[in-house]
This record gives structure tokens, sequence and C-alpha cells, in this order.
């Protein structure tokens, strides 16, 4: 089977190997592929991997040969799915392949946020501590995690994973589902999400994307927070309406942590680019070199079992 690689760079820029995945199949690997270049680079392909280059029901037309597309992430939304089952195309993805990874840059920015290690640091090279008449010297309040709460929006695998760290640091946790959660583990409690967002001074967004949860973070709901707040967003960045995050850190209502945006890479227009009180990392959560590893452990077995008649974690069949 011929096998194409759409958009490998991320996932493996060179620290990682492929020989895996050559060993299953004539392999052509690119860095990027471009929209203009897609049915050009697929037409033999019956294997095609892709992040994120869109694999539209016209794209898919046009690729007759095409068997089997395996979308290199969680996600599927660049996969016109039911276009491809019409067609008989079967698609996987790559669950919960470094929720760890994840749940670690949550706290990454929690700690950036309420231990100001960046801020300090900085004053320090510039000559402050030097200067200073004291053996140490703060620059902004520093806030201890134990005893704060810390709301989960969503309870899958990563939502789970900052839970339990959030209990390991002595702070009180909620969280919040489509359903609710019984049988929790201790000192983490089930609440509808307007308690949640009224109670926590820390929210982490763990929950998919959908039309029900699109934008779920608005003027409303952020008004429902308490002032001081901190906002974290590793899931998807239209989880939150933009603007209206921005207006809520220029008011000086709260503070943002964020790893991703609704559009990415953003456009310099973005409004979180020049707001206030918000930390911004380039959607990177994901992208440890162990979970990484996996990924392409799991993409990689994806194939074999697909070759061998087994279908392993399917979504259209």
């Amino acid at each position: 089977m011929k096998i194409v690689v759409l958009d490998g760079y991320t996932l493996n820029s060179g620290d990682l190997s492929w020989q895996a995945l050559e060993a299953l199949g004539q392999c052509d690997i690119y860095d990027h592929t471009t929209l203009d270049q897609v049915v050009n680079r697929c037409h033999e392909a019956d294997i095609v991997l892709t992040n994120k280059t869109l694999l539209s029901a016209e794209t898919l037309k046009q690729l007759p040969r095409l068997t089997y597309i395996g979308v290199l992430a969680t996600g599927t939304n660049v996969v016109d799915v039911e276009a491809a089952t019409e067609q008989g195309i079967s698609v996987t993805n790559i669950p919960a392949y470094g929720p760890d990874a994840v749940a670690q840059m949550v706290f990454a920015h929690i700690l950036h946020h309420h231990q100001q290690v960046a801020l300090h640091n900085q004053a320090v090279k510039a000559g402050e501590w030097a200067a200073n008449r004291d053996f140490c010297f703060t620059l902004s309040p520093l806030t201890s995690l134990k005893g704060l709460t810390l709301g989960v929006v969503g309870y899958g695998d990563i939502g789970q994973q900052v839970a339990t760290l959030g209990v390991a640091f002595g702070m009180k946790v909620l969280i919040t589902s489509a359903k609710p959660k019984t049988a929790l583990p201790k000192g983490v409690h089930w609440c509808e999400l307007e308690t949640l967002l009224t109670q926590a001074n820390i929210v982490s967004l763990h929950c998919p994307l959908n039309p029900l949860t699109k934008h779920m973070m608005n003027k409303s709901s952020l008004a429902l927070l308490p002032s001081g707040c901190l906002l974290i967003n590793t899931a998807r960045g239209d989880l939150i309406n933009e603007a209206d995050l921005a207006q809520w850190l220029n008011d000086h209502n709260g503070f943002a942590g964020v790893d991703v945006l609704s559009t990415e890479p953003p456009s310099a227009s973005n409004p979180l680019l020049s707001a206030a009180n918000i930390s911004i990392t380039p959607h990177i959560a994901w992208a440890t070199l162990q979970a990484r590893q996996n990924l392409l452990n799991i993409a990689i077995e994806n194939v074999r079992h697909f070759q061998q008649g087994k279908m392993l974690n399917i979504i259209n069949g």
C-alpha cells in the first residue's frame, strides 16, 4: 500500500523516526502540504495521514484509490467524515495519547500566574536583586494553590488528570460534565456549570468543541467568574469568545492562560494578542517528546491493524 503523510512536521520535526511506518508500505512523507497540493500528492495513495491538512468531500472525490485516513490527532474536524464514509474510506484518530502532557501545561500556566517565575527572573537579570537591600523581594502577590478551588469543565482523560493534580496541590476540585458523575475521587466534587463558574478561583476547559460548547465562555459566563479568577484553555480556541475574553481581561476582572486560539496561527488582529493579564503558548500542550512518540506509535498501530483487516480507533465504522 502507498502511504502519504501530508503534514508530519509538527509531529516529527526530526527527533522521532518514521521507520516503523515506512516498514508498512511505500511512504511519501511531507512536512507540510497546501490545499492545492493534496490531490496531486495523494492521487495514488491507499492510506493518507493528516494532522491539520483539510480533506474535504470535494478533495476525497478526486482520490478514488483512497481507503484509509488516519488523523494524527484526537479531533477529526479536518476530515469530512460523512463523505469519507459514503466513499468507503475508514477514518481513525489518536485518542488519549498525552493527557499527562496537557495537564502538565495546565499547571504550567497556573504556576506561571501564581508564582510569577518569569517576572522575577527578568527582574533579577536586570539587576534589581543585586540593588536590593533585602535578601528577597516580590513584584506581585504570590499565591499558594492549597485551599483554592479549581473548576474543571469536562471530565475525560485530560480533565481527570488535571483534577488529580489539583487534589495533589491541596485544592478543592469541582468538575462538571454533560452528565452528573458519581463515585469520584476524594476531594473531587461534581456540580452544574453555573455553580462551578461562580465558585472557582481557577477554571480549566477540557470539553469537546461542538455547537453546544462553541463560545461557552462569553460575556455572560465570564461575568459569573469571581473577580481575579484565572481561566485556562488547553482544549479548543472556539470554546471562548475571544473578543469577550479580551474585554473581560482589559477591564481587569481576571486573568487567562491559553494554549489554543480560534484560528492557528492567529491573525495579528486577534484581540487576545494585545489583551492584558493573559499568557499564550502556541498550541504545544500536546507536544512533549513522550506524547508525540506515543501518538506516532498509535498511528502506526492503527495503520497496521487496518492492513490486517482489524480496525483500531475507527470513528466511522
